[in-house]
C-alpha cells in the first residue's frame, strides 16, 4: 500500500495549484508556438521545484523521490513539455555537477540553474550513437592542463536553449565504453560549440530539441566531471530514477488523458445516453482507469525504493516500460472515445495523443528495457511487497 505523509499530500496539493492556475491555461500556445516556455521556467525555478532533489546549501529542498515524483507527475498533467524541459534541467542538466563537479563548479553553475537563471542539459545521443552507448565518437583529447572536445551531439533537450551541458565524449580512440567521460561545458565563454538544427517533433513541441556540434572546444581540467573514466557507470547511477521520473510523467500525461474522456464521454449523447453508460465506452474506460491505477502504484513503490537506498535496475526498467506504454494505450484509447473530435486542434486531447510518444524513447526504449528485464525472468512473489 502507497501512503503519501501530510507533507508530501500538501506539497502535491499545492503544485496541482500552480499547474491547474499557470501550466494548463498556457500548454496550447506553448504548444503551437513550438517554444521554450521562458515564462513557465522561470516560475518553476522561483517556487523551488528545479531544486527539488538537491540540498538546501545550493538552494535545492533536499526532498525525497517520492516527492519529486509528485511534482513531474502533476507538471505533466499540465504539460508534458513543460515537464520534460524541467526534468532535464532538475535531473539530468545538472546531477552530474553536483555530484562529481567542485565546490567551485556548483556554486558557479548549479546553484543558478537551480533558480532557473541558467538553462543545463546533458548531451549522449550521436547520430549513430543511441542505446548503443560504446559507439558514441565525440572525442576528448587532453593537451597540457586542457581537454580538447569535438564531434556531435542529437536529440538533445533543451539545446537549442542551454547555457551549459554535460558531455559525453571518448577519452581515447578505443572502442567500448570504458573509456567515456563526462565533461561540463559553458556556452559564454568555450568557443567552438554550434548549435545545430532545431528539430521539429510532434510531441512535446515546446521542449525544444537539437544538435550541438563541437569543434575543438577547448574545456579546462577542472570540467572533467569525476575522472578520465567511468561515464557510463555514472550514468548509470542516476538511470533508475531517470526511469522512475518517466513513469510518474507517463502518469501525469494518462491521468489527464483519462479526465478528458472521462468528462466527454458523461457529456457526450448517443442514442438517447451519455456515452459513458454504453458499455463499449463504458469498458474502455474501465481498462484506462485500471492500467492507470496500476502504473501509479508501481510508480511510487519504485521511488519509494530508491528513497530506502534499494538497488531497482530491473523494477525501475519494469516500472517505466508499463507506464509509457500504459500512457500510450490510454491517450490512443482517450481519442478513440472523442471520435472524429479527437482529431480536432481545439481539444487537447490530441495533444496528449501526440506527447505520449515522446515518453517511449526516454530512458531507454521499450526493447531495451525488455532487454533489461529478460536477464532476469526469474521472479517470487515475495519481491512485490519486499
Amino acid at each position: 500500500m502507497i501512503e503519501f505523509t501530510p507533507e508530501q499530500e500538501e506539497f502535491r496539493r499545492a503544485v496541482a495549484r500552480f499547474v491547474d492556475a499557470e501550466v494548463v491555461p498556457a500548454a496550447e500556445a506553448i504548444d503551437a508556438r513550438a517554444e521554450f516556455p521562458w515564462t513557465l521556467f522561470k516560475r518553476i525555478g522561483e517556487l523551488g521545484y528545479l531544486g527539488l532533489r538537491y540540498p538546501e546549501a545550493y538552494g535545492g529542498a533536499g526532498a525525497d523521490m517520492v516527492t519529486y515524483c509528485l511534482f513531474a507527475e502533476e507538471l505533466a498533467r499540465g504539460s508534458l513539455s513543460v515537464a520534460a524541459a524541467a526534468a532535464m534541467q532538475s535531473l539530468m542538466g545538472t546531477y552530474f555537477i553536483y555530484a562529481h563537479g567542485s565546490e567551485a563548479l556548483r556554486r558557479k553553475y548549479l546553484v543558478p540553474a537551480l533558480r532557473g537563471d541558467l538553462v543545463a542539459t546533458f548531451a549522449l545521443t550521436e547520430p549513430n550513437a543511441g542505446s548503443d552507448v560504446a559507439n558514441i565518437t565525440t572525442r576528448a583529447e587532453r593537451r597540457g592542463d586542457r581537454w580538447v572536445l569535438s564531434g556531435g551531439k542529437t536529440w538533445v533537450t533543451n539545446a537549442p536553449v542551454a547555457d551549459v551541458l554535460t558531455v559525453a565524449a571518448k577519452t581515447s580512440a578505443e572502442r567500448g565504453m570504458k573509456n567515456i567521460a563526462l565533461f561540463l561545458l559553458d556556452r559564454s565563454t568555450m568557443r567552438g560549440i554550434t548549435l545545430g538544427k532545431k528539430i521539429d517533433k510532434m510531441s512535446v513541441r515546446a521542449s525544444e530539441t537539437g544538435e550541438i556540434l563541437l569543434e575543438d572546444v577547448e574545456v579546462p581540467a577542472e570540467h572533467l566531471l569525476g575522472g578520465e573514466t567511468g561515464g557510463v557507470e555514472k550514468i548509470g547511477g542516476i538511470l533508475s530514477e531517470i526511469r522512475v521520473m518517466t513513469a510518474a510523467i507517463s502518469v501525469g500525461l494518462a491521468r489527464a488523458a483519462y479526465g478528458a474522456a472521462l468528462a466527454y464521454a458523461r457529456e457526450r449523447v448517443a442514442f438517447g445516453k451519455p456515452i459513458v453508460e454504453h458499455q463499449a465506452i463504458g469498458f474502455k474506460l474501465a481498462d484506462m482507469v485500471t492500467q492507470l491505477h496500476a502504473a501509479t502504484l508501481m510508480t511510487y513503490q519504485a521511488a519509494a525504493r530508491l528513497d530506502a537506498r534499494r538497488a531497482i535496475t530491473r523494477e525501475a526498467a519494469m516500472v517505466k516500460l508499463f507506464a509509457s506504454e500504459m500512457a500510450v494505450t490510454v491517450t490512443d484509447e482517450a481519442v478513440r472515445i472523442f471520435a472524429s473530435y479527437g482529431l480536432a486542434m481545439e481539444y487537447p486531447v490530441q495533444r496528449y495523443f501526440r506527447d505520449a510518444r515522446f515518453l517511449l524513447p526516454g530512458g531507454g526504449t521499450s526493447e531495451i528495457l525488455r532487454v533489461v528485464i529478460g536477464r532476469d525472468l526469474d521472479w517470487d512473489r515475495s519481491q512485490a511487497f519486499a
